[in-house]
């Protein structure tokens, strides 16, 4: 059936349906095995297509991706932000078709450049997959989420996870499955032994099992707070008060080593706060045995202002982390886009950039990292702080708040997000959100503490430290992802100058 030419409105729909049918794998990464088939049968349906036609089903699968992995922006647009349903929902659509442009030009160079020799043009598959996946989560800020190798996070590729990375993981998805899709014509016994050794390779490091690269330094026991607070009331003045003491009260009930509170838990800044609240907090934990990590909008007018966590410990001064990866649309407004930003109703800001490589907040001796909200999507970022190992991070603390996404498929996939990101680094995350996921993460990517998402409550738990660098760690943090954009193109300018011989 794949090798028969069918009429191109069937093969856009299927490209379509490939798309969109994977994304299930990004919530329930058991089903890891479904990506694969997914991305094999449209490997299968691009190497029998024109580089013209081959650009269509990229367009089509990155579009239904896209669309169906990040729907829940049509909820923050359209619920929150009050554009019309047409809209939001146009808005989304344009989004995923704008990134699927990346998909469709790595299949047209497929189409245009692959021998007919299943290795070959596994490799090249993979080449072209890695650059569309790079370009996607580096240019214009960049949007990674749902890329590929988040699907692999429970499957036998996640082993590569402290090698390569994410990207690393969803290029070798990407060579697995044209590999198993891209067979020849020929017996299936020479079909087995073509695969076999390129696979075994692949599964190398699950069959040998994960080196700990890193080591346990001390452990900590933490408060994580969830609040809860409705993303329509967040910013509402007649329902800030009830949802300010909440965060006041469990912030000062709160014991043990370290107590988190999401972002903008404190959605004022400290000289819009009630007399006294905010030096009460600074004195109670400037003096005390526990510390805070707090989620809070910090600056005024003259410096400009920043999306914040501010730490007080005893012993220290006080800790000020400022965001620093921005949320296009929501904390910047990209040039020629503030038409768009002034139809939604929600309160946006131009908040200044913190620095790429921030300090840590050190805590009985442990050296927390945080970053906030989506900045845990970008591996590369968290790993330049890793450049020098003696002053790493020993945790990494996630402060969060997917309220403006309501109960979507968002949390888990931000949940694996953070998960992928200790596996890459070997280092427990501690998430501490607004309505979820609230979890203690250990350094193999494993959920060892949680409160059910959507609910208010307090996870009281412990974190073991660990230090050492892991090899994505080692390179990421002095090279960026330039060893893999390099490798691909590499790989690309091989296919193409082969091709091009008499």
């Amino acid at each position: 059936m794949l090798g028969r030419a069918w009429p191109w409105p069937l093969e856009i729909l299927f490209a379509l349906a490939l798309g969109a049918l994977q994304t299930l794998a990004y919530v329930d990464t058991s089903v890891w095995w479904l990506q694969l088939a997914c991305i094999g049968l449209l490997a299968a349906r691009a190497s029998r297509a024109s580089p013209r036609g081959a650009a269509a089903l990229g367009a089509a699968f990155g579009t239904a991706w896209v669309a169906a992995g990040t729907w829940w922006l049509y909820i923050s647009m359209h619920r929150y932000g009050g554009l019309p349903a047409w809209m939001a929902a146009a808005a989304v659509l344009g989004l995923a078709a704008l990134l699927s442009l990346y998909l469709a030009a790595a299949l047209a160079a497929f189409a245009r450049w692959r021998s007919g020799r299943p290795l070959a043009d596994a490799l090249l598959f993979a080449a072209v997959w890695l650059l569309a996946e790079l370009a996607r989560g580096v240019l214009f800020t960049g949007f990674p989420w749902v890329a590929s190798g988040y699907a692999q996070l429970d499957g036998p590729l996640a082993a590569w996870a402290p090698w390569v990375g994410v990207y690393g993981m969803g290029a070798l998805a990407a060579f697995a499955a044209a590999l198993l899709a891209l067979r020849p014509e020929r017996a299936l016994g020479g079909w087995l032994r073509g695969m076999l050794l390129p696979l075994l390779i692949v599964l190398a490091p699950w069959l040998a099992g994960v080196p700990e690269f890193t080591r346990p330094t001390g452990t900590l026991s933490v408060t994580l707070l969830q609040g809860n607070i409705p993303q329509d009331q967040k910013f509402e003045i007649t329902h800030q008060a009830a949802a300010l003491e909440w965060h006041v009260q469990a912030l000062g009930a709160a014991t043990g080593d370290l107590v988190i509170a999401p972002e903008t838990a404190i959605p004022f800044l400290p000289q819009q706060m009630p007399e006294g609240l905010w030096s009460g907090l600074e004195q109670r934990f400037g003096q005390g045995t526990t510390a805070a990590l707090i989620g809070v909008p910090l600056g005024d007018e003259r410096e400009g202002y920043t999306n914040s966590a501010a730490g007080f410990a005893a012993g220290q001064p006080p800790y000020r982390y400022d965001k620093q990866h921005l949320v296009p649309f929501g904390e910047f407004i990209p040039p020629l886009f503030r038409w768009f930003t002034e139809l939604m109703n929600i309160p946006l800001g131009d908040f200044n950039r913190g620095p790429l490589v921030a300090p840590s907040f050190v805590v009985k001796g442990e050296r927390i990292g945080p970053n906030i909200c989506y900045e845990d999507l970008f591996g590369e970022e968290l790993a330049a702080r890793f450049a020098d190992a003696a002053s790493a991070p020993t945790l990494l603390a996630n402060l969060s708040n997917i309220g403006w996404f309501g109960e979507t498929i968002a949390v888990a996939q931000h949940l694996n997000i953070s998960r992928l990101r200790s596996l890459e680094l070997q280092r427990p995350m501690l998430r501490a959100t607004n309505t979820g996921a609230t979890v203690v993460i250990d350094h193999h990517g494993v959920v060892t503490h949680a409160l059910a998402p959507h609910t208010r409550g307090v996870l009281v738990a412990t974190a073991q430290g660990r230090a050492g660098n892991t090899p994505f760690a080692a390179w990421a943090s002095r090279l960026g992802l330039w060893p893999l954009f390099v490798l691909a193109l590499a790989v690309l300018i091989w296919a193409a100058r082969r091709k091009a011989r008499p």
